[in-house]
């Protein structure tokens, strides 16, 4: 049975499928110590776009784990300690995930845990398993 919704700006409703959860996505490495060691995260790019990069590169890494790709994302919370460079993640973005348009929030924080270095982290759902699912709603 299809539902009507709220109207927002972007969003999909998928009927079918498993959902797939990766979070704390980060241009840190991903084998590190806890409680966290600094000089871990000196390789880090020092700029937003080599730090999205190194976060889309994680997060790709980890889609491969379970057989997705970036079009099987369907909402994304990106976390940013510093949107003054917002433009070069966007950019960054756009080359990764191409025409897939997940939902998508972006929220700044004063400061994310592991590294005062590290400027984004990401969450983002997968939907995966679906070759008889279908996106019944999309708007962008």
């Amino acid at each position: 049975m299809r539902r009507k919704f709220g109207c927002p700006t972007h969003w999909r409703l998928w009927e079918r499928g498993t959902t797939i959860y990766l979070d704390g996505v980060m241009a840190a490495p991903v084998y590190h110590h806890h409680l966290h060691w600094p000089e871990e995260f000196d390789t880090m790019p020092a700029d937003m776009e080599g730090k999205a990069c190194a976060v889309l590169e994680t997060l790709k890494t980890g889609l491969n784990v379970v057989s997705v790709t970036f079009a099987n994302i369907v909402t994304v919370n990106r976390y940013v300690a510093d949107l003054s460079d917002q433009d070069s993640l966007n950019r960054v973005w756009a080359e990764y995930f191409g025409d897939n348009k997940p939902a998508m929030t972006t929220v700044q924080v004063v400061q994310l845990t592991t590294d005062p270095r590290c400027l984004l982290e990401i969450k983002a759902v997968e939907v995966a398993d679906c070759p008889d699912g279908e996106v019944i709603a999309y708007r962008s």
